[in-house]
């Protein structure tokens, strides 16, 4: 038992070890004091029994090594029943004790709760030798212990950089409190953390990073927390491949916000100074700028670029070579060229022969070269779809680490990007170019002259990439001093709208020659629309919303009575300034968008005095993000009322005032101030349905022209006052009528209550009739008829006499 207890305190166990004597046959011979403290018998409770008894699984003999068939050392764990009842898992170790014969007297069996002496020394060695930098703190002394790694004792190193962060973390005053709360907080909650630690940014090398897994250490006998380790791990290649995931993702972001090829140009400068570069130039070939296609393929030959956009990380980018707008020739054996040649990126720099020899043929170049010290440049061709579009060159200049492998990936990788977005926007560039070129083709250069109103209009295409619209608007000049006023919208955006607003614009002018009533006008545009959006000629933005094609509002001016006749199709209603200085949106009956077909429109008359200002416009004039249409009406009418010194002026304030910076929408806007015509410009009269009447009619026609000064434009008018006037007595219906407008033509018109309409036909030699409306056709400038609520007019228009008033 002494043996056992020397055998003990060699292990150093003298208060953890235990030891005990067991005979061959399997009986406690022996107990020692340890024994006791460890389980809790005295030795005259256990002497005599048999060991298995102790074991808190029965039957485990062979377990526990306790066996009298067999003499060899043995090593391994057991569960013991202590005194009390509880179990307790020891590490065993059984030494067998032989005679002078050999033959097996007892075993010496040691047992212990705790790691022993040995395995202390290994985890110390294993501790300070661990490739991974370690440290423990304790709590009561508030004492660190590090590792030979975690140490880092600043040796030479190539990158002049640590291998851990320890020595900043715990350097004294110096200490990062950030690290130390959080120490802090991990012995005082007891739950593991995580810090990560960057190293300050060197220029000359990648930044370091690491990741510090904190742990609390507890006192198995207590809980209690006594300490904190840590293990730190370098991340700095993960770090650098996140950071490069996030530039990849910040680009989708922020390149290509826009349909504008320089200002995404910009974007990639901005995004790459100061991560990747610390100067940018992006320079595209001039038909990229213009939204031309490029040619296909590489580019193979010295080259001639635009510079577009270009960054510095100094204020004012004074790197710059070339001004941006100018255009530079790249020889075949610069970087630039050489990367368009090869369709690949290119690393070169201060070593590079070629890049020596392309910046002295350039003494700008040169002198910004020798000043800001280029020393490493990227040239990477911006691609895509197959076609080369320009070249994007990043450069580090004196205090940067050069360019390696990974910056040459992640620079083509942003140039593809990039290069998608600056094609999108030179398609969409090109696309813009012909929409608008069409439109304003199809769009009214000079309204026509006419006398019914003052006119001004404004048309702005959208400013954001929605595209060229197809708004537009017209004025057409009707019979007897008329006039329409026109404003549609085709849903849609592009070449197709434009095309669709051109077929609408030559359709209403077409139903407005035939001098229908509005309501009636829509119905046949309405017609219209509906056969061309099925045979798809009317471009939907979604083709399977059912959206329809096409709105309108048309409405007819008539000087003489004053009013305006209006019917709208789904569109929005006019704004209207009365002399008196009040404003009114229009209230009108609403139609739907024209295409939805078997829905009637109706016509609003509205009685205007002379002066009134009326404004038709588009949905783009008034619709915003920021407020809904309601407000919109409002803001309208307070630009309307804003005395302007002429409608020129009036146009381009109420833009002003309603219009954000970036529109989202076409916006067309015709304002068309009323004129009236007085009673001293008309004449009428009341005919009864008699043959006998002609003569009169002459008669009264030589008076009223005598009275106007017009004598020398007499005898033309006796002789279509005939002809109209017997026309109506032998085809016509009374009411009839005759009136005499005079205003920048002489016009004459003869109303019936019939609505059959007149028509030329070419007469025989025996035919007694049928030349009348010729010879009308022949003295006059033109002539027409329309049909009224109450049956038809017949007008004929001719000069007034050179001298008349």
């Amino acid at each position: 038992m002494a043996a056992a207890d020397q055998r003990a305190g060699h292990h150093g166990r003298s208060t953890d070890a235990a030891a005990a004597i067991i005979g061959p046959g399997g009986d406690v011979t022996g107990w020692s004091e340890g024994a006791r403290r460890l389980l809790g018998y005295r030795a005259q409770e256990v002497v005599g029994r048999a060991a298995v008894d102790l074991l808190a699984q029965q039957g485990a003999a062979e377990t526990a090594g306790v066996s009298s068939t067999t003499s060899q050392e043995w090593s391994g764990t057991a569960a013991l029943l202590h005194r009390d009842g509880h179990r307790v898992e020891l590490a065993l170790h059984a030494h067998p004790s032989l005679g002078a014969d050999g033959s097996l007297q007892a075993f010496v069996v040691t047992a212990s709760q705790g790691e022993s002496e040995q395995d202390r020394q290994l985890l110390e060695w294993a501790f300070a030798q661990s490739s991974v930098a370690l440290s423990t703190y304790t709590t009561d002394s508030g004492t660190w212990r590090l590792n030979e790694v975690a140490k880092d004792d600043e040796r030479p190193r190539p990158t002049n950089a640590r291998l851990t962060p320890y020595p900043d973390l715990l350097g004294g005053i110096r200490a990062e409190q950030g690290f130390l709360e959080c120490v802090r907080r991990v012995a005082e909650r007891g739950e593991p953390m995580r810090y990560e630690r960057f190293a300050p940014a060197v220029a000359s090398a990648r930044q370091r990073a690491w990741i510090i897994e904190l742990w609390p250490v507890r006192d198995p006998a207590t809980g209690r927390v006594t300490g904190v380790g840590t293990a730190t791990f370098d991340s700095s290649e993960q770090y650098a491949a996140r950071q490069r995931l996030t530039l990849l993702n910040e680009a989708g972001t922020r390149i290509g916000t826009t349909l504008d090829v320089a200002r995404t140009a910009q974007e990639l400068a901005d995004l790459a100074v100061p991560h990747l570069a610390d100067f940018v130039s992006v320079d595209l070939l001039d038909a990229v700028t213009r939204g031309e296609e490029p040619a296909p393929g590489p580019v193979d030959a010295a080259v001639m670029l635009r510079r577009v956009a270009h960054q510095s990380a100094a204020e004012g980018v004074p790197e710059a070579a070339v001004e941006l707008g100018a255009v530079d020739t790249y020889p075949p054996y610069s970087p630039p060229a050489r990367s368009l040649a090869v369709g690949r990126p290119v690393l070169s720099g201060a070593a590079d022969p070629d890049f020596a020899r392309w910046v002295a043929t350039h003494a700008e170049r040169s002198a910004r070269v020798r000043e800001f010290g280029f020393h490493s440049v990227m040239a990477t061709p911006l691609r895509a779809r197959g076609i080369t579009l320009g070249v994007a060159v990043f450069v580090r200049t004196h205090g940067s680490r050069p360019y390696g492998d990974d910056d040459l990936i992640l620079a083509e990788e942003l140039a593809g990007r990039a290069a998608v977005a600056v094609d999108n926007a030179r398609r969409y560039t090109r696309e813009r170019t012909t929409a608008l070129a069409l439109q304003r083709s199809l769009l009214p250069r000079a309204l026509p002259k006419q006398a019914a109103v003052e006119v001004a209009h404004r048309y702005l295409p959208a400013g954001t990439g929605a595209g060229v619209g197809g708004d537009w608007f017209d004025v057409v000049p009707l019979s007897g001093t008329r006039v329409a006023l026109v404003v549609g919208d085709v849903v849609g955006h592009g070449v197709h709208a434009s095309a669709a607003m051109g077929r609408l614009r030559t359709a209403v002018r077409t139903l407005a020659d035939v001098d229908l009533p509005p309501d009636e006008l829509l119905t046949h545009l309405d017609e219209l629309v509906t056969h061309l959006t099925s045979d798809g000629d009317i471009v939907h933005d979604e083709p399977d919303t059912g959206e329809i094609g096409a709105s309108c509002l048309y409405a007819v001016y008539d000087p003489v009575s004053r009013i305006c006749t209006m019917a709208s199709a789904g569109h929005v209603p006019p704004a209207v300034l009365l002399p008196d200085g009040s404003t009114s949106i229009v209230r009108l009956t609403p139609g739907p968008l024209l295409g939805i077909g078997g829905v009637p429109f109706e016509s609003t008359e509205l009685e205007l005095p002379e002066g009134s200002l009326l404004a038709l416009y588009t949905d783009g004039l008034i619709e915003a993000r920021d407020h809904d249409v309601s407000g919109g009406f409002e803001r309208l009418r307070a630009a309307l009322a804003s005395p302007m010194p002429s409608l020129d002026v009036t146009c381009e304030a109420i833009l002003k005032q309603m219009l954000p910076d970036s529109r989202d929408d076409d916006v067309a806007l015709l304002l068309a101030r009323t004129r009236a015509l007085h009673a001293d410009q008309v004449a009428a009269w009341a005919l009864p349905s008699d043959p006998a009447v002609v003569a009169d009619a002459r008669a009264q026609t030589s008076r009223q022209l005598a009275l106007w000064g017009l004598q020398d434009a007499a005898f033309t008018t006796e002789l279509v006052v005939s002809e109209l006037v017997t026309n109506a007595i032998r085809y016509g219906a009374v009411p009839i009528g005759l009136r005499l407008i005079r205003d920048r033509t002489l016009i004459c018109e003869v109303s019936d209550a019939s609505s059959t309409a007149p028509h030329l036909r070419r007469a025989r030699t025996y035919d007694e009739g049928g030349r009348g409306l010729h010879m009308v056709a022949q003295l006059t400038q033109g002539w027409g008829t329309r049909q009224t609520p109450g049956g038809k007019t017949i007008w004929a228009e001719q000069p007034l006499p050179v001298g008349g008033p």
